[in-house]
């Protein structure tokens, strides 16, 4: 049934109040102290020396988890089973060397944004193109995907109108960015606790009934079935035979096109990146690490509900539920498994689903306000800007930034264009050559601006091309080398097609490669560079780190071991 009882909405209320009031407090206890938070801009984008490694950690992955994991990343688990939980491991992998080797240089060099590292290590035009880009990509898609999905998922759970879910999500955004990033980091780890704990009773009682459905109990044993019912569900790595195979092909996921996008998420991406350039270096590398740990976790509270939805659909369960325009639709998996969950915690899950909503329209309304008032107000419009003025206009391009969503979001065709995957195909167009230009940009200081400018439009155009290149060339020879799979797409005709983590690896290797001839033959001509400073001290982790990160890495190889 689509609808909230009346202890659902108290425990949803509840949670309401407590974040809420937890930020007010916040926000409160830091003006009251020496007012910076008003007048101080790098405390209110960066928190400046305020947020813990344990806050730092929780915002990541309170900023990272949303509606795309929780309905798309569901739905993949339905479509294909634990497979889909790479993203969430292999990024456990990724945080580590982005809090070895990123981080750092960051820090060294006073970062505060992306489009300033660009400035500073290139030139002002190579920042100026990027941070229009990432404007526009973090309002017209990021910040519209994540508040129509969600809005969708809230409105399906509670039965409340799509609209005025929309409004409500954004409006309890905006309510917790505009105290700045100490607020939403802090608050985040409210939001953190009801997303695990929300997320695991869901996937408890997904279990649950796999079990009692085939007349045992325990969770214990519904994990059991769901690997004898879907055995097919747990294989971490594809072969070429399998339908699911362009969207996770192979070993690419381990060696090829999974580091690509998760270390430009993770370490080129001012929405995440954010999190940590506030702090010093111990404190910014614990909280990545708390945060490898925490996305060891998230599997089983946004895929095991995925797969358990599939076992219960094959039973006919809910298989009508699962159907739109006459076909099965994977995405509504995790809200069809929410309206079968049991007073109160239903009430408990809808406020898990809402958290990571929030916390990811707040995180990225405030990346969005970084960046405009940084990086193009500050610089363009008004250089002499004071510190007050600076965080006034951050708070009013929040606002504006979450009006046009609101307004924008309806009209994009959203929930039309499939889930997780498609966020990430597409997302993918753009990553090898942004991630080409930083990761040369930190590490070889002879890489020019006219290479970086290569990369930001050589890069989103090579991508197309390889994207429909299968319409204009017999592929079969890549196919050979394990470039190349057979479209599972009639309209395809049975073309050999790139799965699109193989084209990020193509295209970033292009890029580097084309990079470094350009910037070899400016370097001749006398055009000089602006290296960033970087001496190797800056990369050796204290031991506890170590020990941390051993663990993880120990954790993945297990769970790759047994699920291979």
């Amino acid at each position: 049934m689509n609808k909230l009882s009346t202890i659902d909405y108290i425990v949803f209320f509840v949670y309401f109040i407590i974040v809420s009031g937890y930020g007010i407090w916040i926000y409160r206890r830091k003006s009251g102290h020496d007012g910076t938070l008003e007048g101080d801009s790098k405390d209110y984008f960066l928190a400046e020396g305020s947020l813990t490694w344990w806050a730092i950690g929780s915002s990541l992955i309170a900023s990272n988890i949303s509606a795309e994991q929780f309905v798309g990343m569901s739905g993949s688990g339905f479509k294909m089973g634990l497979a889909i939980a790479a993203y969430e491991w292999m990024a456990a992998l990724t945080l580590i060397v982005v809090a070895v080797f990123f981080i750092p240089v960051y820090l060294k060099n006073r970062i505060a944004t992306m489009p300033q590292f660009l400035s500073q290590r290139y030139n002002g035009t190579v920042a100026l193109i990027m941070a229009l880009f990432w404007l526009a990509l973090y309002v017209v898609v990021n910040l519209t995907a994540i508040l129509y999905l969600g809005a969708i998922a809230v409105s399906s759970v509670s039965g409340l109108n799509l609209s005025f879910c929309m409004y409500m999500l954004a409006g309890f955004a905006v309510v917790i960015t505009l105290g700045g990033m100490k607020v939403i980091g802090f608050t985040d780890v409210i939001q953190v606790f009801f997303l695990i704990l929300g997320g695991l009773a869901t996937t408890y009682l997904a279990l649950n009934l796999v079990s009692e459905h085939y007349g045992t109990t325990g969770v214990l044993n519904g994990f059991s079935l769901l690997t004898t019912q879907a055995g097919d569900h747990f294989h971490m790595i594809f072969r070429r035979d399998n339908p699911n195979y362009l969207d996770l092909p192979g070993l690419s996921v381990l060696v090829g096109g999974m580091w690509i996008a998760n270390l430009n998420y993770w370490g080129c991406n001012q929405y995440i990146t954010q999190r940590a350039l506030g702090a010093d270096l111990p404190t910014a590398r614990g909280g990545l690490l708390f945060a490898a740990f925490l996305k060891l976790l998230m599997p089983a509270i946004v895929v095991l509900p995925g797969i358990a939805a599939y076992v219960l659909f094959k039973s006919n369960v809910f298989s009508g539920e699962m159907m739109q325009d006459g076909a099965v639709n994977p995405d509504r998996a995790y809200p069809v498994l929410l309206n079968i969950l049991p007073i109160g915690l239903k009430g408990l899950s809808f406020a898990a689903l809402t958290a990571a909503v929030v916390a990811s329209l707040a995180g990225k309304a405030n990346s969005i306000a970084t960046i405009f008032t940084l990086d193009i107000y500050h610089k363009l419009i008004k250089p002499g800007a004071s510190e007050k003025q600076l965080v006034a206009t951050g708070k009013i391009a929040v606002v504006v930034a979450m009006v046009l969503g609101v307004l924008i979001a309806p009209h994009l065709g959203i929930d039309k264009k499939g889930g997780f995957q498609f966020i990430q195909e597409y997302t993918g167009f753009f990553s090898p050559g942004i991630f080409a230009m930083f990761i040369l940009g930190f590490f070889w200081k002879k890489t020019t601006s006219s290479a970086a400018l290569f990369a930001t439009l050589g890069g989103f155009v090579m991508s197309v091309g390889l994207k429909f290149l299968p319409r204009y060339a017999d592929l079969s020879g890549l196919a050979n080398i394990g470039f190349a799979a057979v479209s599972p797409d009639p309209a395809d005709h049975g073309a050999y097609v790139i799965p699109f983590m193989d084209r990020m690896a193509i295209v970033f290797v292009a890029c580097a490669a084309i990079m470094v001839l350009i910037s070899l033959v400016e370097n001749r001509r006398g055009v000089t560079t602006h290296g960033l400073e970087i001496d190797s001290s800056m990369f050796r982790p204290n031991r506890s780190f170590v020990l941390g990160a051993g663990v993880v890495v120990a954790m993945v190889t297990v769970l790759y071991t047994v699920f291979w």
